[in-house]
């Protein structure tokens, strides 16, 4: 193996294949930002906001400008010590540019979530070639997962920009040992602080750590770690706000952020969300469509891939945040999505590889065949769910697919079966292509018709209670985004006689002393009759 401060080993394609193959970089950036466009800002703002995480987040904003406070966060007038207050600063700054609304509060995320792309974009065609830069980028922008969370109001997107520059950048110091980026590295990491805490500090000084043990310099990483004009920086850009935190708040703030969001989370299940420690394998399937073939072939001579100084970077940096967060009490998809980059990296080397493009597209076209029968594949699964609120709420569910529906999903499986036979365009771009389509699909229709589902009648229903002056309780609901349509802070209990109630519509089963207000998909905003005298 190369030492870290030498030029990178094997691309695993010649460069005559790359460059005879590929197209022209111009025509590579323009789909790659057609790609990035499609997959966080086309409708980014068309869906209403999804609860429980965008309505938590979008709630302290809104709550944040209306306090003026912008040290600390508050959710329905409690305080939020759930994340640090960089993602309330940067929402807070949207919605007063643009005014409370799902687009002024996504924006901040699809922002940083087209500068993610763009720092896997200039990280890897530095340190590799124009081609892997385009392919790592594209699977960046495009995969499922990250689709989704670039156009989710919630810290994600901001904190998986700072670790990719946290990453890249420490990873640079080792190859060139040049001191600018050790000191972009702290400064990437103070930023993470306030994103979302510990987890920014956590993975690159882990993924540092294993890395340097790999080629047995480990004094490298120990000079690095403890680089003072590096600590300074880091402590410099989120110390004050730790500090201003903890004098407002006291140890309240130290035992919910550190010890129950942090010490917490790792340690035992919160809000329900566990699972065994194979949790996150089917998710990484899921989160990587429809990429799978590129995902597999990364089973092929894993040998070259630990040889090569950047792909054994990359894999430490996966399989560190893989492990790690499946070790953790706590578990959602999305916390594994720390080290999906450097899995895209890795995909991206390994891409010029693939010589049959009907295994590298079969998963697409697998995909997007079940697109086409998903509306009736749920219609159809629907009266078997035994929650009566998603039975109700699914039973429906075709009417939210239009006729664009299936004429999008034919054409979609039309155009994987023509890239198959096809024997002009690589695969790298055919590739491109169907990660363009997947993003189109979840941008233009699976986000808009789940959120119908599932957040419309919510939504609806707030602003119901906003037009007529209606006092609500929250009944045996958790819904923070009807916090934010309905513009005023609701009460989570049983209502009293008389006092009208957001709840499920199971929850009236058995009762007949209401009024129905609003009722759709199970949900039902009710006026309970008053006492009788």
């Amino acid at each position: 193996m190369k030492s870290p401060g030498r030029v990178a080993g094997p691309t695993f394609a010649t460069a005559n294949e790359a460059n005879a193959a590929a197209p022209a970089s111009g025509a590579l950036l323009l789909l790659l930002a057609f790609a990035v466009l499609m997959s966080f800002f086309v409708g980014l703002g068309s869906v209403p906001l999804f609860d429980l995480d965008e309505g938590a987040f979008t709630e302290a904003t809104r709550e944040m400008l209306l306090r003026g406070d912008y040290i600390s966060t508050f959710l329905n007038g409690e305080p939020r010590y759930d994340k640090p207050v960089l993602i309330y600063w940067l929402q807070a700054v949207s919605v007063l540019a643009l005014g409370v609304n799902e687009f002024a509060f996504r924006l901040p995320s699809a922002l940083c979530a087209t500068t993610w792309v763009a720092f896997v974009y200039l990280f890897v065609k530095r340190v590799r070639d124009t081609r892997t830069a385009f392919m790592a980028a594209i699977f960046t922008a495009t995969a499922a997962g990250i689709t989704v969370i670039g156009r989710a109001a919630i810290a994600d997107a901001l904190l998986n920009m700072l670790i990719v520059a946290a990453l890249a950048s420490a990873f640079l110091y080792l190859r060139e040992r040049r001191t600018e980026w050790l000191q972009a590295t702290f400064i990437a990491i103070g930023f993470g602080l306030l994103a979302k805490g510990p987890v920014a500090v956590v993975v690159p000084a882990a993924v540092t750590f294993l890395y340097c043990l790999s080629i047995r310099d480990l004094r490298v990483w120990q000079r690095a770690m403890f680089n003072p004009t590096g600590i300074v920086l880091m402590l410099a850009i989120a110390a004050p706000w730790y500090i201003a935190q903890y004098l407002k708040e006291g140890d309240a703030f130290i035992q919910g952020f550190l010890m129950k969001h942090n010490v917490g989370r790792f340690s035992s299940p919160m809000h329900g969300f566990n699972g065994s420690v194979f949790f996150y394998v089917p998710w990484l399937f899921v989160a990587t469509l429809p990429f799978t073939t590129p995902l597999l072939n990364l089973l092929r001579r894993p040998r070259e891939l630990w040889n090569d100084d950047l792909t054994r970077f990359c894999l430490i940096w996966f399989g560190f945040v893989f492990v790690f967060f499946s070790l953790s009490g706590t578990k959602l998809p999305h916390y594994a999505f720390y080290g999906y980059t450097g899995l895209f990296v890795v995909m991206a080397a390994r891409v010029g590889t693939l010589r049959s493009p009907v295994l590298a597209l079969a998963p697409a076209l697998l995909l997007f065949l079940a697109l086409m029968a998903l509306p009736w594949v749920v219609e159809q699964w629907a009266p078997t769910v035994r929650d009566p609120y998603y039975r109700e709420a699914l039973a429906n569910v075709r009417e939210y697919f239009g006729v664009a529906y299936y004429v999008f999903s034919a054409l979609a499986v039309i155009v994987v079966v023509t890239l198959m036979v096809e024997r002009q365009t690589t695969i790298p771009v055919k590739l491109a292509i169907t990660g363009l389509i997947n993003a189109a699909a979840l941008a233009l229709f699976i986000l808009p018709a789940a959120g119908e589902v599932q957040q419309s009648p919510i939504r609806d229903a707030a602003l119901l209670a906003r037009e007529r002056g209606y006092d609500v309780v929250m009944w045996g609901l958790n819904t923070p985004s009807f916090i934010v349509y309905s513009g005023r802070q609701v009460a989570r209990r049983d209502p009293r006689p008389g006092e009208i109630a957001l709840t499920r519509l199971q929850k009236l089963r058995d009762r007949n002393d209401y009024d129905v207000l609003f009722s759709r998909n199970g949900i039902a905003l009710v006026r309970l009759h008053e006492a009788a005298k």
